[in-house]
């Protein structure tokens, strides 16, 4: 493990320090870099996301795929976590929190808006970052892959309909720019890119391809840390300005988020999943896709709402909670199930 993977929470860390000073320091940048965006999508984020996941995709075998299929708990496990009951005790939390405990410190509309924030980031698991986080739990490469497409399928035609009925409302457009945008750039473009480069140089023999790939992981952390400079950077002022907004909207997500890694955890080791295959499993439905949350939230309820607010929190808190959560994987990876191929 090079320096950037063993001090990686130090890295990050540093990059929140950095993201949000020079958001403070030359905020005409952030907003120049953050209006470079098509249907939601901020496209140079889009591209040190690509950065990160690109390393991860060179390792997909796809000889071995078809032996994906023959293991199809830890998929049963995604579904069931990801759609039957994160989404709705993401509302319950939101619910609890926001119409009882912080009743007194949030006036009502603004609770209904928060509520809402926190629903649509339930409804939307992740498709990109969760590439990152197998990579960095050593899971197989080839699973994640077939886990994150069939959630993407799902998401399809289970998004709308869930979202319309916890939010309470008669119809949630689907932003399909956004959602098909998303998918073509982090998963389609860098599988086939990664799909070319493995061929090309596997051509030029194993030995070569193993180099190739020691030498693309530390682009992945690269692009992990720029990402975070820039979506602290985006939201500097906002974190400044309300500090305890932002605290009581982070404490119902981060709770949410561990305790769905641990419900997926306990789920993982009663199906005795090997490590390399719960990992990816825990994590794909414990992140979020806040592109579209926020795409959604802002088509809903508008650019400066609470609902908007809250989708951007969830992308603040996500990084160093999922960090967390991998530093737990790897240290409980010794009591596991040995690692066998999916």
């Amino acid at each position: 493990m090079g320096i950037f993977e063993r001090f990686l929470s130090i890295w990050v860390a540093l990059g929140i320090a950095v993201g949000v000073g020079l958001g403070l320091l030359v905020p005409d940048l952030f907003q120049a870099v953050a209006g470079l965006a098509w249907a939601h999508v901020n496209l140079v984020v889009a591209v040190f996301i690509w950065v990160m996941i690109f390393p991860m995709m060179v390792q997909i075998d796809w000889r071995a795929m078809k032996d994906v299929g023959k293991r199809p708990q830890a998929l049963w496990l995604t579904l069931v976590v990801n759609w039957l009951i994160k989404p709705f005790s993401m509302a319950a939390l939101g619910v609890l929190f926001f119409q009882h405990i912080f009743a007194p410190w949030v006036d009502p509309q603004s609770a209904k808006e928060y509520i809402a924030g926190m629903i649509l980031l339930g409804v939307a698991p992740c498709t990109a970052m969760v590439f990152v986080w197998s990579q960095l739990v050593k899971g197989d490469a080839n699973y994640t892959l077939v886990q994150v497409s069939i959630n993407d399928l799902v998401m399809v035609v289970a998004f709308a309909p869930i979202a319309a009925f916890l939010l309470g409302v008669a119809d949630v457009t689907v932003p399909w720019e956004t959602l098909v945008l998303s998918t073509v750039l982090y998963v389609v473009l860098p599988l086939a890119a990664g799909m070319l480069c493995r061929r090309l140089w596997l051509a030029r023999g194993a030995e070569h391809l193993q180099r190739r790939v020691v030498q693309l992981k530390p682009w992945s952390v690269t692009g992990l840390i720029a990402t975070v400079v820039l979506l602290f950077g985006f939201q500097a002022q906002t974190l400044i300005d309300k500090p305890l907004v932002i605290a009581l909207i982070a404490l119902p997500l981060v709770l949410q988020t561990y305790g769905i890694f641990f419900i997926a955890w306990w789920g993982a080791r009663w199906l005795k999943l090997p490590h390399n295959v719960a990992g990816p499993a825990c994590l794909i439905g414990t992140s979020n896709f806040f592109e579209l949350a926020v795409a959604v939230a802002i088509s809903l309820f508008g650019l400066h709402s609470g609902a908007a607010l809250a989708t951007v929190v969830g992308v603040l808190v996500e990084v160093p909670v999922m960090l967390s959560l991998v530093a737990l994987i790897n240290r409980w990876a010794p009591q596991q199930p040995k690692i066998a191929k999916a």
